[in-house]
This record gives structure tokens, C-alpha cells and sequence, in this order.
């Protein structure tokens, strides 16, 4: 009877191992492309409320790496078709703590054709572009980005060094510019954009939030663009941009992060010589 039990016995955890290992398990289900359109969904009636974004085709790609080699500086490209004027953009991490990782609103000044930008990513996740046109519709773009860990990534310096500077800007152009001719700029912005998830290593405290939230460019007065912004975009920002210049200048731009701190400074414009 006692071997018949322990057979019985074995028989039986056999039998549930054979279909447990059959049955989907919660991370496969979480990370199932039936669970990750769920959660879009979520996000984008959050984000848009009725409204749904439609495949943007040649309106709107995304460029991300498939797999990030470093995933608290994730380079994303934006391309936008400049026969379809595009009024704002908004490019969604589905999995980060905080998805909306960048918003843009353009300006009269801006040429919204190419945008380029490093962001955290946290885990495997989507990425969407969303692109809202003039006429209010939604169009986007999504890729797939192997990543983890980027939001609590370390910046392998203490806190003091990390903040040295803060608020220090440079704005570069592609070459020389007219105006009324688009061109392209890069704007790079110093701050350590702490996102609260980031422990100091040698302290092994948390490090508190300290991160941009809005970024804005001016030429002589008119709006390039406003980007509100929060912990997912990568520590000393780097943005590329178009625009088209107004006149002689100056381009200002201004930066205020969460602890209602702002900097603000003009750059003259490298002219082209007649």
C-alpha cells in the first residue's frame, strides 16, 4: 500500500508539473502582444480620451534600437512627413512608470520633419510616436525596445557632481542659416534629470526627483516648440530639431524642472554671408 501511495504520489506531481508547464505563465500573459495592446489602450484613452490613433504610415515612423545598449540613453528618431502639418507629438514608453515621456507642441517657427532625442527605458517594451494633426486626428508609429533598468540606472558620479552646472546650455546649428529656409538645430541641456529610482551608491539612499519638465524655443519671439517632459528623458538631455528661422534672432530658450527652478538663455544665429 505505501509504494502504491508514493507512486500515486509521484504520478500526481507529475502530472501537475506536465500542466503548469503547458499553462502561460503571469509574466508570459503580462508580456503577451494581447496584454500589451490592453495596456495601450489604456494609456492612449488616458492620454487622448476618445480619440485613437490610426497607423501613420509615411506620416509619422519611429526609429529605436531593438535592443538598447545602454537603456538609460535610448536614442529615438522621429520623422515626420512634412506634406502633413503636424500640430503635436507625443512619444509614449507603454511600460515606464511614467509613459509620456516626451510632448510636443509646435510653433510657427518649428520644422516638425525630424526629431531626435535619448530617453530611459525600463523594460521590455512599445514605444509609440503619436502624431496629432491640424485637423485633430491621430496618427502613430510603435517599435518593440529590448531594454531594462534604465530609470534607475546609476550616473556613476556623486549627486554634487552630477548637478554641477545645472541649467548650462548649447545650442548648435547644422550649418549656417537664412531666414525663412528650415535647418536643423541641436540643443544640449546640463541637468541630471534625477528621477527618484536612481540610488546614490555610495550613500545607498535614493536620490530625489529632480527632472526638466518643460523645455522652450523661441525665435525672435515666435514659438519652435514647447516639449513638456518628465523622468523618462535621459540625464543631460539632448534634443534635435528643425526650424525655420524668422530673422537674425536671437533663439531663447527656457528650462524649468520640478522643483520650479528656471534657466533661460538666447543664442545669435550662425547667418549665412551673402
Amino acid at each position: 500500500m505505501q509504494r502504491f501511495l508514493t507512486c500515486a504520489a509521484l504520478c500526481a506531481c507529475v502530472s501537475v508539473l506536465t500542466i503548469a508547464a503547458t499553462l502561460p505563465s503571469h509574466a508570459d500573459d503580462e508580456d503577451s502582444p494581447a496584454a500589451r495592446a490592453a495596456r495601450w489602450r489604456d494609456i492612449e484613452k488616458t492620454i487622448f480620451g476618445d480619440k485613437v490613433a490610426t497607423p501613420g504610415g509615411s506620416v509619422v515612423t519611429l526609429d529605436a534600437p531593438y535592443r538598447a545598449a545602454d537603456a538609460s540613453l535610448v536614442p529615438i528618431t522621429i520623422t515626420l512627413d512634412p506634406k502633413k502639418p503636424v500640430k503635436e507629438l507625443y512619444l509614449v514608453i507603454d511600460d515606464n512608470p511614467s509613459p509620456v515621456a516626451a510632448h510636443y507642441t509646435f510653433g510657427p517657427a518649428a520644422d516638425p520633419h525630424v526629431i531626435r532625442m535619448r530617453v530611459r527605458v525600463n523594460s521590455y517594451t512599445n514605444v509609440h510616436a503619436v502624431a496629432e494633426l491640424q485637423d485633430g486626428s491621430l496618427v502613430e508609429a510603435v517599435k518593440f525596445v529590448k531594454a531594462a533598468g534604465g530609470c534607475s540606472a546609476p550616473m556613476g558620479m556623486s549627486d554634487e557632481e552630477a548637478m554641477k552646472g545645472m541649467g548650462e546650455m548649447r545650442l548648435k546649428f547644422a550649418h549656417d542659416v537664412v531666414p525663412g529656409k528650415a535647418t536643423q538645430a541641436t540643443l544640449m541641456v546640463r541637468h541630471p534629470n534625477f528621477n527618484g529610482m536612481q540610488m546614490n551608491q555610495v550613500t545607498r539612499y535614493y536620490t530625489p526627483a529632480r527632472f526638466i519638465q518643460t523645455i522652450n524655443v523661441s525665435d525672435a519671439g515666435k514659438l519652435v516648440f514647447t516639449l513638456g517632459t518628465g523622468i523618462s528623458l535621459s540625464s543631460n538631455p539632448v534634443i534635435t530639431f528643425g526650424m525655420v528661422p524668422q530673422s537674425s534672432g536671437p533663439v531663447t530658450v527656457a528650462v524649468t524642472d520640478n522643483k520650479d527652478e528656471h534657466w533661460v538663455k538666447s543664442f545669435s544665429l550662425p547667418m549665412a554671408m551673402n
